[in-house]
């Protein structure tokens, strides 16, 4: 079979955000591809039916069930605005409910079916107007200037479409859960004064059911960091197991797991899992689901060693105040895991004692499962992938480091090595099919060998390795980079004068250091980088968090910025125009400082991109991406054998 291609960009399906209908028989869920024609991603609802092929149900996503699973309700873009729609099952066209002025959120439909509840912005907008700031809470990747506009909860009739807000005020609303009578809403937001400088949230519930916004209740502490509530079960209501129970995540600290808690007359209660790992609620680039559960047991995901698995914990499974320690090891205690190997789960939905999940593979970007069967098959059948293999690395301070290694393992001999650095610093590669990252297939078709390495701060090791490089960036991760490096020209793997770096966001802000630090590396491409970050913390709309909680101490001694003067190592700058995380300044600073230097160097900004660009972004600017990194590599290393 052939190689995959760039072009192939074009025709890889995406599943995501598995929704099982109320009687277990049948799972809807959002299937994304890239359109060349327009340049976007398109999302269509699909529905997948054991025993049949899955079928196309109408363009658009997040599919949620109504209780009696005969509508469902999903997200379709109306004049650039989400807008809530109602499908009916049995036949018929679907129905717009809602008209809200700047788009609708996720819908989550009341239990009784009658209501659906959803988030949204809130305000005047005047693009014109000038952009008015007190806190530095006036921005966000992906949205650009808030321009004073707040997210907060509707509630629309599910019959006439007529629809009242429910919160308002100077904050915003995070996604809403219904109490099990359907009378209040849970969320989470920050309603501290000084958000915008500490991190602190806490779960809050407000009456639904009056005609104007009601008065939050909070319902949670100072102790823990709060990140999501739920009203879990099948809503029976009866205080064993079903939607009484509310579950919570949260962290005790700014930078650490997250865990889940129970909230109870007593206050939160943790949920004592017996895993050393991070429960992963899902987000863009951190692949997970909320919990959720299966008759009285509870299901939710957690990252180990760089892939997140599914497992179950079974009913009257013990807790513990939200300050205790946990003592089991990392795969002890009572937990069960339901998907495990070199799976990743990306969504998971239970109903009528049944469970489906989407996960990817080595040879998949994801299919929707059920209780552990295939549904779907959403791969390149006519194309032959390279796998990445599991290696062990050790650091000189004797740390043992995880790595995946993707080669044509039929050539022999030592060639170009391609380092490449994943973000967060709390992120994670793991051996699945990486539809963002296509140059790692096409270099080793060309007889390259790619390094991913998890260093100190990846998730999946447990807390201690995830917090390891607090106050440290760069310092206490630089060797493990290297040290796996050096392994592999050790093994007649690496070619040592044949070696590139990249990476993107914290991983450019890593190419960007170790081009300080050695000029080893032939060429480095840092996409969406950090160089300075003294300028980040005060243009970055996290800058500020960033410097007090991961970044402690020295900004100086931890920006590549400070060692600029050191780098000859010709350079690619790859950086988003709209990048309001790692702003596109930070790109210009290394340019312009490499420029001056006589360093061979090139930006290219990507307009109206932000940060995750590489994620979500216009298609044509992601296979841009891709191609650019081959090109400079083949330009500068490749084309330089030893």
């Amino acid at each position: 079979m052939p190689r995959l291609v760039l072009d192939d960009l074009y025709r890889i399906a995406v599943p995501s955000d598995p929704r099982l209908r109320p009687d277990g028989g049948a799972v809807a869920y959002t299937l994304t591809t890239a359109d060349r024609d327009s340049d976007e991603n398109r999302a269509e609802i699909w529905l997948a039916v054991p025993g049949a092929e899955p079928r196309r149900l109408a363009v658009g996503s997040m599919p949620r069930w109504s209780p009696d699973g005969r509508l469902l309700a999903f997200l379709r873009p109306v004049d650039g605005c989400a807008q809530i729609h109602l499908l009916p099952m049995e036949g018929g066209e679907p129905r717009r409910l809602t008209s809200a002025p700047l788009g609708a959120g996720v819908p989550v439909w009341s239990p009784d079916g009658t209501r659906i509840a959803y988030g949204g912005p809130h305000g005047e907008l005047d693009l014109n107007a000038p952009v008015v700031a007190d806190t530095l809470e006036y921005k966000a990747d992906g949205t650009g200037l808030l321009r004073g506009l707040t997210a907060h909860l509707f509630v629309a009739d599910v019959a006439t479409g007529e629809t009242v807000q429910v919160t308002e005020g100077g904050f915003h609303a995070g996604e809403p859960s219904w109490s099990p009578d359907g009378r209040r809403l849970a969320f989470v937001a920050s309603m501290a004064p000084d958000r915008d400088l500490v991190v602190e949230s806490a779960v809050y519930a407000v009456d639904a059911t009056g005609p104007t916004p009601g008065q939050p209740e909070r319902l949670t502490g100072p102790d823990v960091i709060c990140t999501g509530a739920w009203w879990l079960g099948d809503g029976d209501g009866d205080g064993d197991g079903g939607r009484d129970r509310l579950m919570v995540a949260g962290l005790r600290e700014a930078i650490g797991h997250t865990r889940l808690y129970t909230l109870g007359p007593g206050g939160l209660a943790e949920v004592v899992t017996g895993l050393d790992r991070n429960v992963m609620i899902g987000a863009p680039g951190y692949p997970g689901a909320v919990p959720a559960m299966l008759g009285d047991d509870l299901l939710f995901c957690a990252r180990d060693q760089g892939r997140t698995h599914l497992y179950r914990l079974p009913a009257d499974w013990p807790t513990g105040g939200p300050t205790d320690k946990l003592t089991a090891g990392p795969t002890g205690g009572p937990v069960e895991k339901i998907v495990d190997g070199d799976f990743t789960v990306s969504g998971m939905s239970a109903a009528a004692g049944r469970v489906a999940w989407i996960a990817s593979s080595p040879v998949s970007a994801g299919d929707v499962y059920l209780d552990g069967e295939p549904l779907t098959q959403h791969t390149l059948p006519d194309v032959d992938l390279f796998t990445p293999r599991p290696r062990t690395f050790t650091a000189p301070d004797g740390t043992t480091i995880e790595g995946f290694v993707l080669r044509d393992e039929t050539r022999t001999g030592p060639g170009p090595l391609l380092l490449d650095v994943h973000g967060g610093p709390h992120n994670a590669w793991s051996p699945a099919f990486d539809g963002a990252h296509l140059y790692h297939q096409r270099l080793a078709a060309g007889g390259w060998t790619v390094l991913l390495v998890n260093p100190r701060a990846s998730d999946g090791y447990g807390e201690d390795f995830y917090t390891a490089t607090v106050g440290a960036w760069g310092l206490a991760d630089e060797q493990d980079f290297l040290a796996a490096v050096d392994d592999l020209i050790t093994d007649n793997v690496a070619d040592p004068d044949r070696l590139a770096v990249a990476g993107y966001s914290y991983g450019g802000y890593m190419a960007c250091w170790l081009s300080t630090r050695t000029d080893r590396f032939k060429a480095a491409i840092p996409g969406g980088c950090v160089s300075d970050l003294a300028s980040m913390a005060g243009t970055s709309d996290l800058g500020s968090l960033i410097k007090a909680y991961e970044c402690r101490g020295d900004l100086q001694a931890q920006s590549p910025i400070s060692q600029v003067a050191r780098v000859t190592t010709p350079t690619l700058l790859l950086h988003g125009d709209a990048d309001d995380r790692c702003p596109v300044g930070q790109a210009e600073q290394w340019f312009a400082a490499l420029r001056e230097q006589g360093v061979p160097v090139r930006l290219v900004r990507y307009p109206d991109a932000s940060h995750l660009f590489l994620l979500n972004g216009r298609p044509s600017h992601r296979y841009d991406f891709n191609e650019r990194i081959i090109t400079w590599l083949e330009q500068w290393v490749a084309a330089s054998p030893s």
